[in-house]
């Protein structure tokens, strides 16, 4: 009796069950269809998170780059002065270079154009070229925010429709046979929509970004343009004192008794 107790606690306890559904378990009885989906579903994933961060880098470069125009360009004495002081792939440098070139190749013009207009074009184009590089990637943000969930679909209907046929070609239609390969089917929908959400995120985040970046461009080339026009007359006051905060009292002098 002693002994039998003694090996019945010594013998290994038995190995839980394996889970028979689940990812793995889906792909394998999906076949080509379903590792096909799942490999589209990952590489728009790490394309999504691949764009996201190259463009806050190249978003955080630019802004960056404003701050530093608004602290040492307009200090300086002319145009070439202060395009010298930017950085080499400064935004803001592009910028001022096309405007000191249109300002240089408006001399040679045989048909009569107006300074400002022809100056306005220069620096909105080169303003446009440096929103479309922004911009660059944003539309594939889109495609898989709007197209993952289809994708993820199809897998989901082709698992489904590959769990009916076995489930009628075995004859069982009880809900535990029904449950496991409908179930793994799901799947696929919510791997389309993990990939998607941070898509559209990303895409909303880096767009509200990228209009905040093209404010500051086009009011840096409305200053620009003034200055060039007024022959360096115009510019904006630089370490302009901040302005009084509207609605607070000012306090009174104290009266001497």
């Amino acid at each position: 009796m002693l002994n039998s107790i003694i090996a019945a606690a010594a013998a290994p306890a038995p190995a839980a069950a394996a889970n028979p559904y689940g990812l793995m378990e889906a792909l394998e009885q999906g076949g080509v269809i379903a590792w096909t989906v799942f490999i589209i579903l990952v590489g728009m994933s790490v394309g999504t998170f691949y764009v996201l961060f190259t463009k806050l880098i190249e978003q955080q470069k630019v802004i960056n780059q404003y701050k530093k125009v608004r602290t040492t360009f307009w200090r300086s004495a002319n145009l070439k002065e202060g395009s010298a002081k930017l950085e080499k792939n400064s935004a803001y440098k592009q910028i001022v270079d096309d405007g000191i070139a249109a300002q240089d190749q408006h001399s040679k013009l045989t048909d009569p154009v107006e300074a400002h207009d022809w100056l306005h074009g220069s620096l909105a184009r080169s303003e446009n070229a440096i929103n479309w590089k922004l911009g660059g990637g944003l539309a594939f943000l889109a495609t898989v925010g709007s197209t993952s969930p289809f994708v993820g679909l199809f897998g989901t209907v082709i698992g489904i429709y590959r769990a009916l046929i076995k489930i009628g070609a075995s004859g069982q239609a009880s809900i535990d046979a029904v449950a496991g390969p409908v179930g793994e089917a799901l799947i696929m929908t919510a791997l389309g929509l993990v990939v998607a959400v941070p898509a559209v995120l990303a895409y909303n985040f880096l767009q509200r970004r990228n209009k905040a970046i093209a404010e500051n461009l086009s009011s840096f080339s409305t200053d620009l343009l003034g200055y060039m026009v007024s022959n360096g007359a115009v510019k904006p006051v630089v370490g302009a004192p901040a302005p009084a905060q509207v609605g607070k009292p000012v306090p009174a002098a104290p009266t001497k008794a």
